[in-house]
């Protein structure tokens, strides 16, 4: 049996896509699909994989609604979102605290983690008060039992957020990918308030991991942990490469920046690693009214996976 695996190609998952890497005892199929995070919607309302990347913040919101799959402690993607916050270049808005009584688009569904990331940076390092703000999100939530708070409303159709900002509308976005020359972050060099954020405060947010169903787990108890391993030792390998210099993309030297400023692997995978920066992503998620309450960690990954770190 071949075990159908959706994740995207990336620097630290290369080997397990090009099959060097092979989790012992249960081959993957990789499946396919043009937009990654349509995946994840198929995941989340039809479990449509064994195995699948998956957006943290998704996770947690799924599972608090029953989606029965659990996660592994293998976070494929990490960044820093003090530039996903963006306002009009020519507008008035300075400083997160004049985005008080605003409305603030959100790429997306209101859910979705880069957004839950800069909803954070506004609240911890702005002092904007979040639940004064309207949240205007492009899309629907993957989650579809998630009822969203009552200060968070959906965009008119057929117009763009970057529309919708440029024409006023809106005083702010999040997570927008634009190279639209009358827009810019509201926080000035936000590479180095991001680098600042992770010398100062360790804050190092993660966006994805690795779910599997619940059905696989019970049928294959050791497949946890075998998947695990193998994406472990691909981005062993992928960390070597960036030691050595190798660097082909934005991603590699975001990665390579996080290696020489700190000395460490800049993806640690396992629990432990990660606990202070799992624990403030699910803190805002409860403040943000996506989760109703907090979760152990201990119960959101595979037991078998607790005490692995890669």
């Amino acid at each position: 049996m071949r075990y159908v695996t959706l994740t995207r190609a990336q620097g630290n998952n290369r080997a397990v896509i090009d099959g060097s890497v092979v989790p012992q005892g249960f081959p993957l199929e990789l499946a396919q699909e043009a937009v990654l995070v349509q995946g994840f919607r198929k995941m989340v309302r039809n479990l449509a994989y064994d195995v699948s990347e998956m957006a943290l913040t998704t996770y947690l919101c799924a599972r608090e609604h029953g989606v029965r799959f659990t996660a592994l402690p293998v976070f494929l993607v990490r960044g820093f979102h003090h530039g996903a916050i963006l306002v009009r270049r020519d507008g008035s808005i300075t400083g997160a605290k004049q985005l008080t009584g605003r409305r603030v688009g959100v790429n997306r569904g209101y859910t979705v983690t880069t957004g839950v990331w800069g909803r954070a940076i506004l609240d911890t390092e702005g002092g904007l008060d979040l639940d004064s703000v309207t949240w205007v999100r492009s899309g629907d939530e993957h989650v579809a039992d998630y009822r969203q708070p009552a200060n968070v409303v959906s965009a008119p159709s057929g117009r763009t957020l970057i529309d919708l900002l440029k024409a006023g509308e809106l005083d702010a976005v999040i997570g927008v990918d634009t190279d639209d020359p009358d827009v810019t972050p509201l926080i000035a060099n936000p590479g180095q308030a991001g680098f600042a954020a992770l010398r100062e405060r360790g804050l190092y947010p993660i966006n994805h991991l690795v779910v599997v169903k619940d059905d696989v787990l019970a049928a294959e108890p050791r497949i946890a942990a075998a998947v695990f391993e193998a994406f472990a030792e691909s981005k062993r390998r992928y960390v070597e490469r960036l030691r050595s210099g190798t660097v082909e993309n934005a991603s590699d030297r975001m990665y390579a920046r996080v290696l020489a400023e700190t000395g460490a692997d800049p993806l640690p995978y396992g629990l432990e690693p990660n606990r202070a920066v799992l624990e403030e992503l699910m803190g805002h998620a409860v403040r943000q009214h996506i989760l109703a309450a907090p979760v152990r960690l201990e119960d959101l990954f595979a037991p078998s996976t607790l005490d692995l770190a890669g």
